[in-house]
């Protein structure tokens, strides 16, 4: 039987208007589903039995299974997630000072094999679909049900887990007008922000959806270093990249962020944070620096706290805002870089 989960909006309401039922029939079903989080059709008490039979006979309400779960010392928890065909993905729940941010995943895998990321290190195994994507925050809320915690506090979602969300684009836009749907999730747009290593012709259309907030993963100030590190994200010249950056479609507010790992010996120089200031130097953005989170099998290292600190301040004193990230769920492979689902 299809998933119901899958379905739009439009093509709910197309569903239920070929069954003669009135229109606002399907935003009451839409909002049982992303709302409410109704994990069965009997749970739909202001829908009819008759209706709810029907659908019953040829829909699932299908999430990811959730296979094991791992919490870390700082509270960060992460899921693995069970698909229905047998392949796992990861998400992770962020505590804030007064909010959550839920990392989702947008494929199996990741075919842009980041030399210090584990998930590249996984290879790609499939595309997410749109009820995939969009249901692991329904996943995450009824974790923080179950364990006693306000799920209204989930309120931030970033797609910087698992895979390259722009090359799954059609299901991540699908996801994307699920999560940000008034009957929907509600996610404020500017609380949804998707994180791309660049793709070209895709970055351009995710800027004209008006969908959520943009984070590029650069960690390179130059394209020779990039392509070591990057070779699937190098096939576009970093020039060429950052060319497109600076006519990225944004609201007088609104700044692109810029990720940058640092690796001990590798980008981590001062004169690499000044290469980096001059390829930033007409791009509206802001700059998130992180120590990179070593992997099980990587050799790749964190710099010393000097050397970041170093870093730092030549980009401060050049006029770029920055922020130092810090590091959640490193105790359970839950940082960045370090989702590795087993499947």
């Amino acid at each position: 039987m299809d998933n119901l989960l899958e379905q739009d909006r439009e093509s709910m309401q197309n569903l239920l208007k070929h069954r003669g039922e009135p229109a606002y029939r399907a935003d009451q079903l839409w909002q049982w589903m992303w709302q409410k989080k109704a994990g069965n059709f009997q749970e739909m008490t202001n829908i009819s039995k008759a209706l709810r039979s029907s659908l019953q006979q040829e829909f699932v309400l299908q999430r990811p299974e959730v296979v094991q779960k791992k919490e870390s010392i700082d509270g960060t928890v992460k899921l693995l997630l069970g698909l229905s065909d047998g392949f796992c993905i990861e998400t992770v729940i962020i505590p804030e000072k007064d909010y959550y941010t839920q990392c989702i995943s947008t494929q199996v895998g990741c075919p842009m094999g980041c030399v210090f990321c584990s998930t590249g290190r996984m290879g790609f195994k499939r595309n997410l679909t749109p009820g995939e994507i969009a249901s692991q925050v329904l996943v995450a809320g009824r974790h923080l049900e179950d364990t006693g915690l306000d799920s209204t506090r989930l309120t931030n979602v970033v797609l910087m887990g698992m895979g390259e969300p722009l090359l799954n684009w059609d299901a991540v836009k699908k996801a994307m007008g699920m999560m940000t749907d008034p009957l929907g999730l509600g996610i404020s747009r500017r609380r949804l922000t998707l994180s791309t290593v660049g793709v070209r012709d895709r970055l351009q259309e995710f800027g004209r959806s008006r969908l959520g907030m943009l984070a590029v993963s650069l960690h390179a100030p130059d394209q020779e270093l990039r392509r070591k590190l990057m070779p699937g994200a190098a096939t576009w010249d970093i020039q060429d990249l950052v060319s497109a950056l600076e006519q990225y479609p944004l609201a007088p507010r609104e700044r692109i962020t810029i990720e940058y790992v640092l690796l001990k010996d590798i980008n981590d120089s001062p004169a690499q944070a000044r290469g980096l200031v001059r390829l930033l130097s007409r791009v509206k953005c802001k700059v998130n620096l992180l120590a990179c989170n070593p992997g099980e099998h990587e050799g790749y290292q964190p710099p010393q706290e000097k050397t970041i600190l170093a870093f730092e301040e030549v980009l401060r004193s050049k006029g770029l805002t920055v922020t130092l990230r810090k590091s959640k769920g490193q105790d359970i492979s839950a940082a960045c870089g370090q989702l590795a689902a087993d499947s």
